[in-house]
Protein backbone atom coordinates (compact mmCIF):
# COMPACT_ATOMS: atom_id res chain seq x y z
CA UNK A 1 0.00 0.00 0.00
CA UNK A 2 1.46 3.18 -1.02
CA UNK A 3 1.59 5.52 1.97
CA UNK A 4 1.98 8.96 2.84
CA UNK A 5 6.00 9.77 3.05
CA UNK A 6 5.17 11.51 6.72
CA UNK A 7 3.16 8.66 7.85
CA UNK A 8 5.28 6.51 7.01
CA UNK A 9 8.11 7.51 8.55
CA UNK A 10 5.90 8.22 12.06
CA UNK A 11 5.28 4.09 11.28
CA UNK A 12 9.20 3.49 11.37
CA UNK A 13 9.52 5.86 14.54
CA UNK A 14 6.64 3.26 16.34
CA UNK A 15 8.58 0.41 15.55
CA UNK A 16 12.12 1.57 16.03
CA UNK A 17 10.77 2.58 19.57
CA UNK A 18 9.50 -1.16 20.45
CA UNK A 19 5.67 -1.19 18.78
CA UNK A 20 4.01 -2.72 16.11
CA UNK A 21 1.76 -0.62 13.60
CA UNK A 22 -0.66 -1.91 11.91
CA UNK A 23 -3.13 -0.42 9.55
CA UNK A 24 -6.90 -1.23 10.57
CA UNK A 25 -10.09 -1.10 8.98
CA UNK A 26 -11.75 0.52 5.95
CA UNK A 27 -8.31 1.17 4.38
CA UNK A 28 -7.06 -1.98 4.35
CA UNK A 29 -10.32 -3.05 2.82
CA UNK A 30 -10.78 -0.23 0.33
CA UNK A 31 -6.82 -0.84 -1.01
CA UNK A 32 -7.63 -4.86 -1.44
CA UNK A 33 -10.90 -4.07 -3.53
CA UNK A 34 -8.77 -1.78 -6.04
CA UNK A 35 -9.93 1.86 -4.08
CA UNK A 36 -7.52 4.30 -3.29
CA UNK A 37 -7.49 4.32 0.83
CA UNK A 38 -8.58 7.90 2.09
CA UNK A 39 -8.07 7.54 5.17
CA UNK A 40 -5.77 5.82 7.64
CA UNK A 41 -6.77 4.39 11.12
CA UNK A 42 -3.03 3.00 12.71
CA UNK A 43 -3.09 0.20 15.67
CA UNK A 44 -0.26 0.12 17.40
CA UNK A 45 0.51 -2.89 19.53
CA UNK A 46 3.52 -3.68 22.30
CA UNK A 47 3.89 0.44 23.09
CA UNK A 48 1.68 1.95 26.24
CA UNK A 49 -0.05 5.15 25.79
CA UNK A 50 3.07 7.43 27.18
CA UNK A 51 5.39 5.15 24.90
CA UNK A 52 2.97 6.17 22.17
CA UNK A 53 3.05 9.49 22.77
CA UNK A 54 6.60 10.07 23.30
CA UNK A 55 7.21 8.40 19.73
CA UNK A 56 5.23 10.36 18.11
CA UNK A 57 6.42 13.88 19.81
CA UNK A 58 8.79 14.56 17.22
CA UNK A 59 6.31 14.63 14.57
CA UNK A 60 4.11 17.31 16.12
CA UNK A 61 1.79 18.26 18.16
CA UNK A 62 -0.16 15.59 19.73
CA UNK A 63 -4.14 16.35 20.63
CA UNK A 64 -4.57 14.00 24.16
CA UNK A 65 -8.28 14.05 24.06
CA UNK A 66 -9.12 10.18 23.14
CA UNK A 67 -6.89 8.98 26.24
CA UNK A 68 -9.50 7.21 27.95
CA UNK A 69 -10.02 5.13 24.40
CA UNK A 70 -6.44 5.54 23.79
CA UNK A 71 -7.05 7.63 21.19
CA UNK A 72 -3.84 10.03 20.28
CA UNK A 73 -4.21 12.28 17.22
CA UNK A 74 -1.54 13.73 15.80
CA UNK A 75 -1.15 15.86 12.40
CA UNK A 76 1.53 15.14 9.82
CA UNK A 77 2.18 18.27 7.18
CA UNK A 78 -1.83 19.35 7.76
CA UNK A 79 -2.92 16.20 7.68
CA UNK A 80 -4.75 14.45 10.78
CA UNK A 81 -4.33 10.54 11.46
CA UNK A 82 -5.80 8.34 14.82
CA UNK A 83 -3.21 6.40 16.49
CA UNK A 84 -4.72 4.27 18.78
CA UNK A 85 -4.01 1.47 20.98
CA UNK A 86 -5.99 -1.74 20.69
CA UNK A 87 -8.82 -1.62 23.32
CA UNK A 88 -11.49 -4.11 24.72
CA UNK A 89 -15.05 -3.76 24.33
CA UNK A 90 -17.68 -4.69 27.11
CA UNK A 91 -21.62 -4.49 27.25
CA UNK A 92 -22.90 -2.85 30.22
CA UNK A 93 -26.17 -1.36 28.77
CA UNK A 94 -28.80 -0.99 26.08
CA UNK A 95 -27.86 1.34 23.00
CA UNK A 96 -24.49 2.62 21.38
CA UNK A 97 -23.41 3.95 24.82
CA UNK A 98 -23.72 1.09 26.49
CA UNK A 99 -20.06 -0.09 26.18
CA UNK A 100 -17.34 -0.18 29.02
CA UNK A 101 -14.39 0.38 26.76
CA UNK A 102 -10.42 0.59 28.28
CA UNK A 103 -7.49 0.85 25.90
CA UNK A 104 -5.19 -2.83 26.80
CA UNK A 105 -1.37 -2.56 24.92
CA UNK A 106 -1.51 -6.50 25.68
CA UNK A 107 -4.29 -7.45 23.12
CA UNK A 108 -2.99 -9.67 21.08
CA UNK A 109 -3.88 -8.73 17.05
CA UNK A 110 -5.75 -12.25 16.84
CA UNK A 111 -8.43 -10.78 19.73
CA UNK A 112 -8.44 -7.26 18.66
CA UNK A 113 -9.28 -8.57 15.18
CA UNK A 114 -12.38 -10.47 16.62
CA UNK A 115 -13.99 -7.06 17.94
CA UNK A 116 -14.53 -5.52 14.88
CA UNK A 117 -17.90 -5.78 13.12
CA UNK A 118 -17.19 -7.79 9.49
CA UNK A 119 -14.14 -9.76 8.23
CA UNK A 120 -13.61 -7.52 5.63
CA UNK A 121 -13.20 -4.43 8.20
CA UNK A 122 -10.97 -7.04 10.43
CA UNK A 123 -8.34 -7.74 8.38
CA UNK A 124 -4.84 -5.81 9.26
CA UNK A 125 -1.92 -4.62 7.09
CA UNK A 126 1.66 -4.63 8.52
CA UNK A 127 3.16 -1.43 5.93
CA UNK A 128 6.50 -2.06 6.99
CA UNK A 129 6.75 -5.46 6.48
CA UNK A 130 4.05 -5.47 3.78
CA UNK A 131 1.76 -8.42 4.98
CA UNK A 132 -1.82 -9.22 5.34
CA UNK A 133 -2.71 -10.15 9.27
CA UNK A 134 -6.39 -11.55 7.90
CA UNK A 135 -7.87 -13.95 10.86
CA UNK A 136 -11.07 -14.36 9.64
CA UNK A 137 -10.94 -14.96 6.16
CA UNK A 138 -12.17 -11.19 5.10
CA UNK A 139 -9.97 -11.15 2.23
CA UNK A 140 -11.36 -14.06 0.77
CA UNK A 141 -15.01 -12.86 1.41
CA UNK A 142 -13.84 -9.84 -0.30
CA UNK A 143 -13.30 -12.38 -3.11
CA UNK A 144 -16.51 -13.17 -2.57
CA UNK A 145 -17.79 -10.23 -2.40
CA UNK A 146 -19.68 -12.15 1.05
CA UNK A 147 -20.51 -10.28 3.74
CA UNK A 148 -20.00 -12.24 7.15
CA UNK A 149 -19.58 -10.97 10.64
CA UNK A 150 -16.63 -11.50 12.42
CA UNK A 151 -17.76 -13.51 15.94
CA UNK A 152 -20.90 -13.76 18.34
CA UNK A 153 -19.87 -9.89 19.82
CA UNK A 154 -21.63 -8.60 16.67
CA UNK A 155 -25.73 -8.26 18.58
CA UNK A 156 -23.75 -5.96 20.97
CA UNK A 157 -24.90 -3.21 18.63
CA UNK A 158 -27.80 -3.34 16.54
CA UNK A 159 -26.64 -0.63 14.29
CA UNK A 160 -24.08 -3.34 12.85
CA UNK A 161 -27.04 -4.30 10.64
CA UNK A 162 -27.67 -1.15 9.31
CA UNK A 163 -23.99 -1.26 8.68
CA UNK A 164 -24.66 -4.43 6.79
CA UNK A 165 -26.91 -2.52 4.59
CA UNK A 166 -24.77 -0.08 3.47
CA UNK A 167 -21.64 -1.92 3.02
CA UNK A 168 -23.89 -4.75 0.62
CA UNK A 169 -24.74 -1.61 -1.23
CA UNK A 170 -21.53 0.02 -1.42
CA UNK A 171 -19.69 -2.82 -2.09
CA UNK A 172 -21.78 -5.05 -3.67
CA UNK A 173 -21.68 -8.08 -1.01
CA UNK A 174 -24.08 -10.65 -0.28
CA UNK A 175 -24.89 -11.15 3.23
CA UNK A 176 -23.64 -14.65 4.40
CA UNK A 177 -26.49 -16.99 5.55
CA UNK A 178 -25.42 -17.06 9.18
CA UNK A 179 -25.56 -13.24 9.20
CA UNK A 180 -28.34 -13.03 7.99
CA UNK A 181 -29.78 -15.09 11.03
CA UNK A 182 -27.97 -13.51 13.63
CA UNK A 183 -29.17 -9.68 12.25
CA UNK A 184 -32.76 -11.29 11.96
CA UNK A 185 -32.29 -12.81 16.26
CA UNK A 186 -31.86 -9.02 16.99
CA UNK A 187 -34.07 -6.90 14.96
CA UNK A 188 -36.05 -5.96 18.31
CA UNK A 189 -32.97 -4.14 19.12
CA UNK A 190 -33.61 -1.41 16.66
CA UNK A 191 -35.56 0.99 19.46
CA UNK A 192 -32.03 1.52 21.13
CA UNK A 193 -30.85 3.12 17.81
CA UNK A 194 -30.64 7.22 17.97
CA UNK A 195 -31.72 8.34 15.00
CA UNK A 196 -28.46 10.25 14.36
CA UNK A 197 -26.81 6.50 13.82
CA UNK A 198 -29.58 5.57 11.67
CA UNK A 199 -29.43 8.57 9.22
CA UNK A 200 -25.58 8.23 9.02
CA UNK A 201 -25.95 5.00 8.09
CA UNK A 202 -29.05 5.98 4.90
CA UNK A 203 -26.65 8.96 4.30
CA UNK A 204 -23.49 6.32 3.70
CA UNK A 205 -26.04 4.33 0.91
CA UNK A 206 -27.39 7.24 -0.20
CA UNK A 207 -24.30 8.65 -1.90
CA UNK A 208 -21.83 5.89 -2.01
CA UNK A 209 -23.84 3.33 -3.32
CA UNK A 210 -22.48 1.13 -6.45
CA UNK A 211 -25.66 -1.54 -6.32
CA UNK A 212 -28.26 0.26 -4.05
CA UNK A 213 -30.84 -2.60 -4.22
CA UNK A 214 -28.19 -5.17 -2.41
CA UNK A 215 -28.74 -3.10 0.40
CA UNK A 216 -33.00 -2.96 0.32
CA UNK A 217 -31.93 -6.62 0.01
CA UNK A 218 -30.32 -6.95 3.26
CA UNK A 219 -32.87 -4.68 4.42
CA UNK A 220 -35.48 -7.37 3.81
CA UNK A 221 -33.76 -10.78 3.95
CA UNK A 222 -33.18 -9.65 7.88
CA UNK A 223 -36.37 -8.77 9.02
CA UNK A 224 -35.16 -5.21 9.33
CA UNK A 225 -37.51 -3.85 6.35
CA UNK A 226 -40.16 -4.22 8.53
CA UNK A 227 -38.52 -0.69 10.53
CA UNK A 228 -38.84 1.60 7.34
CA UNK A 229 -42.71 0.54 6.92
CA UNK A 230 -43.14 2.73 3.91
CA UNK A 231 -40.18 0.71 1.97
CA UNK A 232 -42.01 -2.80 3.41
CA UNK A 233 -45.36 -1.95 2.17
CA UNK A 234 -44.10 -1.86 -1.62
CA UNK A 235 -42.88 -5.45 -0.83
CA UNK A 236 -45.84 -7.60 -3.07
CA UNK A 237 -47.56 -4.60 -4.84
CA UNK A 238 -48.85 -5.56 -7.81
CA UNK A 239 -47.62 -3.80 -11.28
CA UNK A 240 -49.59 -4.25 -14.41
CA UNK A 241 -47.23 -6.99 -16.17
CA UNK A 242 -47.76 -5.27 -19.74
CA UNK A 243 -46.20 -2.02 -18.34
CA UNK A 244 -44.19 -3.21 -15.31
CA UNK A 245 -42.76 -6.66 -16.30
CA UNK A 246 -39.91 -6.89 -13.88
CA UNK A 247 -42.67 -7.17 -10.81
CA UNK A 248 -43.81 -5.72 -7.65
CA UNK A 249 -43.20 -2.74 -6.40
CA UNK A 250 -40.28 -3.22 -4.52
CA UNK A 251 -38.53 -5.20 -7.38
CA UNK A 252 -39.35 -2.43 -9.69
CA UNK A 253 -38.01 0.20 -6.93
CA UNK A 254 -34.84 -1.66 -6.71
CA UNK A 255 -34.67 -1.65 -10.37
CA UNK A 256 -34.90 2.02 -11.05
CA UNK A 257 -32.54 2.63 -7.72
CA UNK A 258 -29.44 0.27 -9.40
CA UNK A 259 -30.49 2.77 -12.37
CA UNK A 260 -30.00 6.14 -11.02
CA UNK A 261 -26.45 4.95 -9.78
CA UNK A 262 -25.41 4.68 -13.78
CA UNK A 263 -26.66 8.34 -14.92
CA UNK A 264 -24.23 10.82 -14.95
CA UNK A 265 -26.69 13.17 -12.49
CA UNK A 266 -25.94 10.86 -10.08
CA UNK A 267 -22.22 9.57 -10.90
CA UNK A 268 -20.30 13.02 -11.46
CA UNK A 269 -22.67 14.94 -8.74
CA UNK A 270 -21.62 16.05 -5.11
CA UNK A 271 -22.79 14.19 -2.12
CA UNK A 272 -25.75 16.48 -1.93
CA UNK A 273 -26.91 15.77 -5.14
CA UNK A 274 -26.76 12.12 -4.55
CA UNK A 275 -28.03 12.49 -1.38
CA UNK A 276 -31.37 13.70 -3.21
CA UNK A 277 -31.70 11.89 -5.81
CA UNK A 278 -30.51 8.20 -4.13
CA UNK A 279 -34.07 9.01 -1.88
CA UNK A 280 -35.66 10.13 -4.38
CA UNK A 281 -36.09 7.39 -6.60
CA UNK A 282 -36.44 5.32 -3.51
CA UNK A 283 -39.72 7.17 -2.15
CA UNK A 284 -40.97 7.93 -6.00
CA UNK A 285 -43.65 4.84 -5.96
CA UNK A 286 -44.53 4.85 -1.78
CA UNK A 287 -48.36 5.77 -3.07
CA UNK A 288 -48.84 3.04 -4.95
CA UNK A 289 -48.80 1.26 -1.36
CA UNK A 290 -52.29 2.83 -0.76
CA UNK A 291 -53.18 4.09 -3.99
CA UNK A 292 -52.95 0.92 -6.56
CA UNK A 293 -56.14 -1.42 -7.54
CA UNK A 294 -58.10 -3.27 -10.68
CA UNK A 295 -59.88 -1.18 -13.04
CA UNK A 296 -60.97 -1.35 -16.20
CA UNK A 297 -58.08 0.45 -18.86
CA UNK A 298 -58.15 -0.49 -22.78
CA UNK A 299 -60.84 -3.16 -22.69
CA UNK A 300 -59.24 -4.87 -20.23
CA UNK A 301 -58.65 -5.27 -15.92
CA UNK A 302 -55.81 -4.12 -15.12
CA UNK A 303 -53.65 -2.96 -11.85
CA UNK A 304 -53.36 0.70 -11.88
CA UNK A 305 -52.20 3.35 -9.29
CA UNK A 306 -53.96 6.74 -9.70
CA UNK A 307 -52.46 9.60 -8.64
CA UNK A 308 -50.28 7.52 -6.46
CA UNK A 309 -47.22 10.61 -6.76
CA UNK A 310 -49.84 12.87 -4.55
CA UNK A 311 -50.16 10.22 -2.20
CA UNK A 312 -46.42 9.37 -1.71
CA UNK A 313 -46.00 12.81 -0.69
CA UNK A 314 -46.52 12.59 3.02
CA UNK A 315 -45.79 8.84 2.83
CA UNK A 316 -42.44 10.40 2.03
CA UNK A 317 -42.56 12.98 4.62
CA UNK A 318 -43.09 10.19 7.22
CA UNK A 319 -39.92 8.39 5.82
CA UNK A 320 -37.37 10.94 6.19
CA UNK A 321 -38.11 11.91 9.75
CA UNK A 322 -38.31 8.26 10.20
CA UNK A 323 -34.10 7.82 9.27
CA UNK A 324 -33.30 11.66 10.65
CA UNK A 325 -32.80 12.90 7.23
CA UNK A 326 -32.30 16.81 7.31
CA UNK A 327 -35.17 19.02 7.92
CA UNK A 328 -33.92 21.40 4.52
CA UNK A 329 -34.01 18.05 2.38
CA UNK A 330 -37.20 16.88 2.98
CA UNK A 331 -39.24 19.17 0.91
CA UNK A 332 -36.66 18.52 -2.21
CA UNK A 333 -37.72 15.05 -1.74
CA UNK A 334 -41.34 15.54 -1.36
CA UNK A 335 -40.88 17.51 -4.82
CA UNK A 336 -39.22 14.76 -6.71
CA UNK A 337 -41.86 12.20 -5.54
CA UNK A 338 -45.20 14.19 -6.19
CA UNK A 339 -43.91 15.64 -9.54
CA UNK A 340 -42.39 12.28 -10.79
CA UNK A 341 -45.20 11.84 -13.71
CA UNK A 342 -45.11 15.10 -14.91
CA UNK A 343 -43.55 14.59 -18.30
CA UNK A 344 -46.68 11.98 -19.14
CA UNK A 345 -48.96 14.89 -19.26
CA UNK A 346 -49.90 17.96 -20.87
CA UNK A 347 -49.18 18.81 -24.35
CA UNK A 348 -46.87 16.71 -26.95
CA UNK A 349 -43.61 19.64 -26.57
CA UNK A 350 -42.31 21.91 -23.60
CA UNK A 351 -42.70 25.39 -24.47
CA UNK A 352 -40.93 27.94 -22.97
CA UNK A 353 -44.00 28.79 -20.37
CA UNK A 354 -44.02 25.66 -19.54
CA UNK A 355 -40.53 24.66 -18.21
CA UNK A 356 -40.41 28.27 -16.54
CA UNK A 357 -43.62 27.42 -14.66
CA UNK A 358 -42.26 23.37 -14.01
CA UNK A 359 -39.05 25.14 -13.09
CA UNK A 360 -40.95 26.61 -10.17
CA UNK A 361 -43.43 24.51 -9.49
CA UNK A 362 -40.97 21.95 -8.66
CA UNK A 363 -38.52 24.38 -6.33
CA UNK A 364 -36.70 24.05 -4.07
CA UNK A 365 -35.78 20.50 -6.58
CA UNK A 366 -34.65 21.11 -9.84
CA UNK A 367 -35.35 20.12 -13.27
CA UNK A 368 -32.20 18.37 -14.07
CA UNK A 369 -33.27 16.60 -10.42
CA UNK A 370 -36.60 15.76 -11.22
CA UNK A 371 -34.97 14.76 -14.96
CA UNK A 372 -32.96 12.11 -13.33
CA UNK A 373 -35.62 10.57 -11.42
CA UNK A 374 -37.85 10.40 -14.29
CA UNK A 375 -35.33 8.74 -16.28
CA UNK A 376 -34.27 6.24 -13.54
CA UNK A 377 -38.33 5.26 -13.04
CA UNK A 378 -38.38 5.09 -16.98
CA UNK A 379 -35.18 2.46 -16.88
CA UNK A 380 -36.51 0.06 -13.78
CA UNK A 381 -38.67 -1.41 -16.14
CA UNK A 382 -36.38 -4.15 -17.98
CA UNK A 383 -36.77 -4.92 -20.34
CA UNK A 384 -38.99 -2.49 -21.92
CA UNK A 385 -37.91 1.17 -23.22
CA UNK A 386 -40.27 3.47 -24.26
CA UNK A 387 -39.12 5.87 -27.38
CA UNK A 388 -42.03 8.24 -26.59
CA UNK A 389 -40.64 8.52 -22.84
CA UNK A 390 -36.98 9.17 -23.96
CA UNK A 391 -38.01 11.57 -26.50
CA UNK A 392 -39.78 13.59 -24.29
CA UNK A 393 -36.68 13.83 -21.40
CA UNK A 394 -34.56 14.68 -23.58
CA UNK A 395 -36.56 17.45 -25.40
CA UNK A 396 -37.04 18.48 -21.77
CA UNK A 397 -33.85 19.01 -20.84
CA UNK A 398 -32.75 20.54 -23.73
CA UNK A 399 -35.39 23.05 -23.21
CA UNK A 400 -34.86 23.27 -19.45
CA UNK A 401 -30.30 23.96 -20.69
CA UNK A 402 -31.67 26.54 -23.69
CA UNK A 403 -33.61 28.49 -21.06
CA UNK A 404 -30.73 28.40 -17.95
CA UNK A 405 -33.43 26.95 -15.77
CA UNK A 406 -32.20 23.03 -15.30
CA UNK A 407 -30.39 23.37 -12.05
CA UNK A 408 -31.91 26.54 -10.87
CA UNK A 409 -35.96 28.40 -10.79
CA UNK A 410 -36.55 31.45 -12.68
CA UNK A 411 -36.23 34.82 -10.30
CA UNK A 412 -38.33 37.73 -10.59
CA UNK A 413 -36.78 40.59 -12.57
CA UNK A 414 -39.05 43.04 -11.72
CA UNK A 415 -38.52 43.72 -7.41
CA UNK A 416 -39.62 45.95 -5.03
CA UNK A 417 -36.65 48.48 -5.73
CA UNK A 418 -37.90 48.71 -9.19
CA UNK A 419 -41.42 50.11 -8.11
CA UNK A 420 -39.86 52.44 -6.26
CA UNK A 421 -37.93 53.68 -8.55
CA UNK A 422 -40.78 54.12 -10.64
CA UNK A 423 -42.12 56.61 -8.07
CA UNK A 424 -44.36 53.80 -5.55
CA UNK A 425 -44.20 54.26 -1.93
CA UNK A 426 -43.70 50.32 -0.20
CA UNK A 427 -47.48 49.22 0.49
CA UNK A 428 -49.82 46.59 0.05
CA UNK A 429 -50.41 47.80 -3.71
CA UNK A 430 -46.79 46.28 -4.22
CA UNK A 431 -47.61 42.39 -3.65
CA UNK A 432 -50.06 42.23 -6.78
CA UNK A 433 -48.00 44.38 -8.80
CA UNK A 434 -44.72 42.26 -8.22
CA UNK A 435 -47.41 39.19 -8.71
CA UNK A 436 -48.80 40.29 -11.76
CA UNK A 437 -45.01 40.51 -12.69
CA UNK A 438 -43.67 37.52 -12.24
CA UNK A 439 -45.84 35.82 -13.81
CA UNK A 440 -46.12 37.67 -16.86
CA UNK A 441 -42.53 36.91 -16.99
CA UNK A 442 -42.88 33.44 -16.64
CA UNK A 443 -45.43 33.37 -19.59
CA UNK A 444 -42.32 35.38 -21.74
CA UNK A 445 -43.55 38.99 -21.30
CA UNK A 446 -40.35 40.21 -20.61
CA UNK A 447 -36.90 38.76 -20.51
CA UNK A 448 -34.44 41.63 -18.93
CA UNK A 449 -34.69 44.90 -16.80
CA UNK A 450 -35.70 47.09 -19.61
CA UNK A 451 -38.63 45.09 -20.61
CA UNK A 452 -39.77 44.37 -17.01
CA UNK A 453 -39.83 47.82 -16.27
CA UNK A 454 -42.07 48.66 -19.25
CA UNK A 455 -44.26 46.25 -18.36
CA UNK A 456 -44.24 47.24 -14.80
CA UNK A 457 -45.14 50.89 -16.80
CA UNK A 458 -48.25 49.86 -18.86
CA UNK A 459 -49.37 47.88 -15.93
CA UNK A 460 -49.70 50.90 -13.74
CA UNK A 461 -51.49 52.71 -15.95
CA UNK A 462 -54.06 50.04 -15.99
CA UNK A 463 -54.17 49.49 -12.35
CA UNK A 464 -53.04 53.14 -10.45
CA UNK A 465 -52.31 52.60 -7.18
CA UNK A 466 -54.48 53.68 -4.33
CA UNK A 467 -52.56 56.42 -2.73
CA UNK A 468 -52.27 56.74 0.79
CA UNK A 469 -52.48 60.41 2.47
CA UNK A 470 -48.51 59.93 2.94
CA UNK A 471 -48.14 59.89 -1.37
CA UNK A 472 -47.50 62.83 -2.95
CA UNK A 473 -45.76 61.36 -6.18
CA UNK A 474 -47.45 58.88 -9.09
CA UNK A 475 -45.52 56.81 -11.66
Amino acid sequence: MKLPPPLLAALSALRSAGGRPRLVGGCVRDWLIGLEPKDFDIEVYGLDYEALGRALAPFGPTDLVGRSFGVLKVRLEGVEYDFSLPRRESKTGAGHRGFAVAPDPALTEAEAAARRDFTINAIAYDPLDDRLLDFHGGADDLKRRILRHTGPAFVEDPLRVLRAFQFAARFELTLAPETIALCCSISGTYAELAVERVWGEWDKWATKAVKPSRGIIALKQTGWLKHFPEIAALDGVPQEPEWHPEGDVLVHTNHCLDALVGLDSWRNGPPQTRRLLSLGVLAHDFGKATTTKQAERRGKLRWVSPEHEAAGGPLTDTFLARIGAPLDLIPRVRQLVVNHLLHHQGAEEYRDTTVRRLARKIEPATIDELIAVMQSDHLGRPPLVSAETVRRLDHLRAAAKRLALEHAAPKPIVLGRHLISLGLHPGPQFKPALEAAFESQLDGAFYDEAGGLEWMRNYLRAHPPVLSSSSTSTP
